[in-house]
């Protein structure tokens, strides 16, 4: 594994690494429950958590095969090539993938088959030390395979900094908005000690994608290929796009496998040039109903072409909060479609748009069960108290947060146990594309409570009570939370 990791390396090809290649593959054939489950379970850190998990089976495993080898070398040998075999077909699998990938793989079988070689030899016993003589051997070649195994390693991930854009980045300089943003209005944070920010930081900002390792796309190399069913393909460089007018816009994200009460949703102050000033340039044909886009690590992603022409502030996204899209937030650009859920209008590292139909083309997630249309649904969350809180009787603040991107929150209703629905507080929101927060004051009594909320958008619809799971197009279900009143 340390020598793949420094052929990968010195290759400049971190998804050519067998040990992320491997967990790349496991993603794509993960059910989609099971995808669920780790992202409520682990969120953010869900990839550690497979990185950790293949490291202990590939522990395990090699235990197996150096145990098979003192007995029968030769199968020893065999797995070690069926390990460097899994890590060929994996990485050789990946999008846009070619037979440099299957380098780091081949070289570190290679390497393996050499040190378990290396190690059989060194148990057998010596004629003049005896076993005390062979288990000193053991001891001083094993000592040396890991050496070279750390140094390896280490060594890899150091030459593949040089592919880091972060000093790029840094570098970069976005010009003023000609459409800045609405000024966001006095009171629209809530002050309760505990109440979500309304800006969302972009260190704290969601992140649910598959990338084990973040792209690093150089903008001096990037472009942006428009093409399909339209009249005119166009291709636009970094450069290009900065000098085009820019929109600066406030829009809340969220992710499709948001739980109830769950917290992957973040709201951001976006800039880039209108994604459907780019589409009119090229000129989209009849008959197209969807833009297939695909990131510079091959991700595929579909959006209803409709909802990025029917007027809402689509974007081809350069900023973020007031500076350069951070890499793990798609640098040096991505998609940012108000009103859909993420999987269908949020791609990071951004480099192709094919204008095309649901019924030629299929992106990652549709091809998985998910809805080809998947517009926001109305959410409402309880953010104070926590759950299972302990509260003082007397006064108590009850607050939290609500969205329904593009059409807006009228309405926000929180209940007691089973008492009758009372309506909150809204605070004022910039515009449709928001989250807005709600707050109301609770005469808490003694005992234990269930708090409930749900909320109303601009159409009138109200969320529905019944829980739904994230498959195929969001969850549904009023928030709740117990406490206890003291």
């Amino acid at each position: 594994m340390g020598s793949a990791e420094l052929v990968a390396g010195a290759l400049g090809r971190a998804e050519s690494s067998p040990l992320l290649a491997v967990g790349a593959g496991f993603i794509d054939l993960t059910p989609v429950w099971l995808k669920d489950v780790a992202i409520r379970r682990f969120g953010d850190d869900d990839k550690t958590v497979l990185l950790v998990g293949l490291g202990v089976g590939i522990t395990v495993a090699a235990l197996g095969v150096g145990l098979l080898a003192r007995r029968r070398p030769r199968w020893g040998l065999a797995g070690i090539a069926a390990f460097g075999l899994v890590g060929v077909v994996a990485a050789m699998t990946r999008p846009g993938a070619d037979l440099v990938d299957a380098v780091p793989a081949v070289a570190g079988a290679g390497a393996g088959m050499a040190a378990l070689t290396r190690l059989t030899r060194a148990t057998r016993p010596d004629r003049a030390g005896g076993t005390d003589g062979g288990r000193r051997r053991l001891l001083v070649t094993g000592a040396g395979v890991l050496g070279a195994a750390v140094a390896g390693g280490v060594v890899g991930r150091l030459l593949l900094r040089r592919e880091d854009v972060s000093a790029i980045r840094a570098g970069v300089r976005l010009p003023a908005p000609s459409s800045p943003a609405t000024q966001v209005p006095a009171g629209t944070q809530v002050r309760v000690p505990g109440m979500t920010a309304f800006r969302t930081s972009n260190r704290d900002f969601y992140r649910v994608d598959t990338a084990l390792t973040l792209p690093q796309v150089d903008p001096r190399d990037w472009t942006l290929r428009i093409h399909g069913i339209v009249d005119r393909p166009v291709e636009l460089t970094f450069e290009d796009l900065l000098a085009r007018p820019l929109v600066e816009r406030d829009i809340t994200l969220a992710c499709v496998s948001n739980q109830v009460g769950g917290d992957l949703a973040g709201n951001a102050r976006w800039l880039g040039t209108s994604l459907a000033a780019l589409l009119r340039r090229a000129g989209v044909r009849a008959g197209a109903d969807q833009i297939l886009s695909r990131s510079a690590d091959g991700m595929t992603l579909s959006t209803p072409l409709a909802a990025v022409l029917d007027g809402r502030d689509a974007l081809l996204a350069v900023g973020m909060n007031g500076e350069p899209l951070p890499v793990a937030h798609g640098f040096p650009a991505r998609l940012v479609v108000p009103g859909l859920y993420g999987y269908v209008s949020a791609t990071k590292w951004v480099v192709d748009l094919k204008v095309t139909r649901f019924a030629t083309d299929r992106a990652y997630w549709t091809r998985r069960g998910y809805a080809e249309q998947a517009p926001v649904k109305t959410f409402s969350r309880i953010d104070v108290p926590k759950p299972l809180a302990r509260v003082r009787a007397g006064r108590v603040a009850v607050a939290g947060t609500a969205w329904a991107q593009h059409r807006g929150i009228d309405a926000v209703e929180w209940q007691v146990d089973d008492g009758p629905w009372r309506q909150a507080r809204l605070a004022p929101v910039p515009g449709l594309d928001t989250w807005r927060q709600w707050v109301a004051e609770w005469d808490a009594t003694p005992g234990s409570h269930t708090l409930r909320v749900r909320a109303t958008d601009g159409t009138g619809a109200t969320q529905p009570a019944d829980r739904a799971p994230p498959l195929p197009d969001g969850a549904t279900g009023w928030h709740s939370v117990v406490v206890t009143v003291t």
